[in-house]
């Protein structure tokens, strides 16, 4: 063969093969990085643990194109400083509980739970099938965000108490670590609420800053050690029926994102979603036998706790969608859902579960 023949030929074939592979390789070091700002520190794995659960999903769905590196509350910005982070654009995105914002409007409350309102599962209905998604993407529209359900803890207990909660009298001047709403509930019973973040509440309540406590659950409550403070456990947190995490993304920075990068992110996050509560449900159990089994001592409110808890809750929200347009768009279509979702729940999903928790299996 011609060795000048052959060197052309060579180098014709090498500059196809450039041609060819150049966009693949171009695609590659294209990478977006994104920050994720947590309302939760690191100690907790299941509430922390959901955002890098996300983040691992999308590097793992673009090939390692799209990185998301994640950061526990107060590591970029506190732990409720996360909302206004991804509103100005410092970060591209967090992961947070939304009634934390409730100062901000009483309706992003409802993106994450509110007194005797709709399970986890019925949550993820009302958000997936429901219209959920869309009304609450036309109110954090306003906030220059775009949300994503990102995790359910469950149902949660009803906290932590250093004295028996007996009578709705035993509330006044309580000093309670509770969330915003379900605070201004307790606050028409005579308790004091606190809003102080997860990482904080075990030294509040060991230093003697409040008297009660509820976070989440057996398996989150065991880590942080409540246990070790005060042994009064109660049930349920009738503010909390099925509370849902979120993902929050600045809006620019999600239309800047290609089609197939805006599917993986979908896609994450709703993994992201079902990997939470499945952890929730599959580590409660024992969390809660090892707390019992430290001396702690399990109760349920009383119905006439009960009922005055949703008759205060029923006045704030008739309160609410007297003064607050955006709350009463939403929160008329939420309650519509629970009443027809409940009506189901009552029925099958009811009868099922009450003999079985009659089973000695």
């Amino acid at each position: 063969m011609d060795r000048r023949h052959f060197v052309s030929g060579a180098s014709g074939l090498a500059g196809i093969l450039a041609a060819s592979v150049a966009p693949a390789v171009h695609a590659q070091s294209a990478n977006i990085r994104w920050r994720l700002a947590s309302s939760f520190p690191k100690s907790l794995d299941t509430l922390y643990g959901t955002a890098e659960v996300f983040a691992k999903k999308v590097a793992e769905l673009s090939g390692g194109r799209f990185v998301i590196s994640t950061h526990a509350a107060g590591e970029l910005m506190p732990a409720f400083g996360v909302v206004d982070g991804v509103q100005q654009g410092t970060v591209e995105c967090c992961h947070t509980a939304a009634y934390y914002f409730y100062g901000k409007d009483p309706t992003f409350a409802i993106d994450c739970a509110v007194p005797f309102g709709l399970n986890a599962r019925q949550m993820t209905a009302w958000m997936y099938e429901g219209n959920g998604m869309k009304l609450l993407r036309e109110f954090f529209s306003n906030y220059n965000i775009v949300n994503f359900p990102c995790g359910n803890t469950g149902v949660q207990m009803g906290g932590w108490y250093r004295k028996e909660i007996k009578t709705v009298e035993d509330f006044k001047g309580l000093k309670i670590r509770i969330s915003n709403l379900a605070g201004n509930v307790l606050a028409k019973m005579g308790a004091i609420p606190q809003s102080i973040p997860g990482g904080e509440i075990y030294q509040a309540l060991e230093k003697g800053t409040i008297d009660a406590a509820e976070w989440v659950g057996p398996y989150d409550d065991l880590k942080l050690g409540f246990y070790k403070v005060v042994k009064n456990y109660y049930l349920p947190a009738w503010w909390e029926g099925g509370p849902q995490l979120s993902l929050y993304i600045n809006s620019k920075a999600f239309a800047g994102l290609s089609n197939e990068n805006k599917a993986i992110v979908e896609c994450a996050s709703a993994f992201a979603h079902t990997d939470m509560l499945a952890k929730y449900d599959a580590r409660n159990s024992a969390a809660l036998k090892e707390l019992v089994g430290n001396g702690v001592k399990l109760h349920t409110f009383s119905n006439a706790i009960m009922d005055a808890s949703f008759k205060h809750s029923e006045a704030i929200f008739t309160e609410l969608s007297d003064t607050n347009a955006n709350w009463k768009k939403v929160y008329s279509d939420y309650r519509k859902f629970l009443r027809e979702a409940n009506q189901w729940f009552g029925i099958a999903e009811y009868a099922y579960d009450r003999y079985m928790h009659t089973l000695k299996l």
